[in-house]
């Protein structure tokens, strides 16, 4: 069967890279129908400016780049899905002391899951989209998700919960290229976006001020408490653990003669704990509601681990626990291990899996 029998959906976000996955699968002689998520309600926004993906700006090039490539182009309406699957979440993680990553959920719950259903019903034999990734299929048919070739704009991290039958749908044209390799062949097709920027925060907090989000969007206020030094004294007044993350240094409202770091929030008793900035290296923690891909080990495995997107990987041992836990031990003490981030093991440039950091060492 050539590829002019194959029907591909894109997801187009309207940027440079899910455009050019169009564009060469259209030149592969593929059916290609463009798909746009609409994830949230702009209409009528006046807190600020807005620096993601999915803005209307962004589907109105979609449906532009569509227009070019003469295909078929749709919006599909997922704002109650995204609200639910994604900014609930967000918002319930900061509230209870935590800083989550809420492009991997939304990869997860919303890029490909409801859209491959929606992809099937149109009987498309693969959904393809924009991401810096690879996917591989051994001789056993095993899929594995591997790293981008641009290893500065690989987005395997996001990506690390795609299971064996997505993987198995999935195509990431781009993942081979490097960006200017990507942007080059935009210009060559003369697209619409070929110079446009990349988005770089998350699409749904204006601008990317976190803890007024939160406030807006939390059916109950949020409490002031006090902070207090890891020997209990205390040192000032806290108005609300979703103001901080942990690390943090600047903007804690209090005054000492060294300089002090957030290194846990109690929110049991609403309690922001501050420490030296030794206190904020652990080299152990455990992960909760681990995937793996491949499926999971029998015992410990070396591999290399990732504790946040822009994180450079590190050795350590992984063990699973119980319940789609984990236990991590990095070889070397790490900087500001933080509740709510993802997790994510590589073995070279194969992801194994990961999963949600629930608590590090010194809990």
């Amino acid at each position: 069967m050539t590829n002019k029998n194959k029907k591909v959906v894109v997801a187009m976000s309207g940027g440079v890279d899910s455009s050019v996955a169009a564009a060469l699968l259209v030149e592969q002689g593929y059916d290609v129908v463009g798909i746009s998520l609409q994830l949230w309600n702009y209409a009528g926004s006046d807190k600020g400016s807005f620096d993601g993906c999915c803005s209307p700006e962004d589907l109105y090039d979609a449906r532009g780049v569509a227009r070019q490539l003469r295909i078929p182009y749709y919006v599909y309406n997922f704002e109650q899905t995204f609200m639910e699957k994604v900014v609930h979440p967000f918002v319930n993680s900061y509230r209870t002391g935590q800083t989550p990553n809420p492009c991997v959920l939304c990869n997860e719950k919303v890029k490909f899951d409801p859209l491959l259903q929606r992809a099937k019903e149109l009987e498309a034999d693969y959904l393809a989209t924009g991401h810096y990734a690879q996917v591989e299929r051994d001789e056993r048919g095993v899929h594995h998700l591997r790293k981008a070739k641009d290893l500065q704009k690989d987005q395997s991290y996001f990506l690390h919960r795609l299971t064996q039958e997505q993987l198995a749908y999935c195509l990431f044209p781009v993942g081979g290229m490097n960006k200017e390799e990507v942007r080059g062949i935009a210009k060559r097709l003369g697209l619409r976006v070929a110079e446009k920027p990349d988005s770089q925060e998350i699409c749904f907090v204006a601008n990317q001020n976190y803890a007024s989000f939160v406030e807006e969007q939390s059916s109950s206020s949020m409490d002031p408490g006090p902070i207090l030094d890891e020997e209990g004294h205390l040192l000032g007044t806290h108005p609300g653990l979703h103001r901080y993350t942990i690390g943090q240094r600047r903007g804690l409202g209090i005054s000492s003669l060294e300089p002090l770091y957030v290194i846990r929030m109690d929110t049991r008793e609403n309690r922001l704990i501050v420490g030296k900035k030794e206190r904020l290296y652990e080299n152990s923690f455990i992960v909760r509601e681990t995937h793996w891909i491949d499926g999971e080990p029998q015992g410990p495995i070396a591999a290399r681990v990732r504790i946040r997107y822009k994180h450079q990987e590190v050795p350590a041992t992984t063990e699973p626990l119980p319940s789609h836990e984990t236990r991590v031990l990095c070889q070397e003490p790490q900087r500001a291990i933080t509740p709510g981030q993802a997790a994510v093991f590589y073995q070279g440039d194969q992801v194994l899996g990961g999963g949600w950091i629930e608590r590090v060492g010194y809990e």
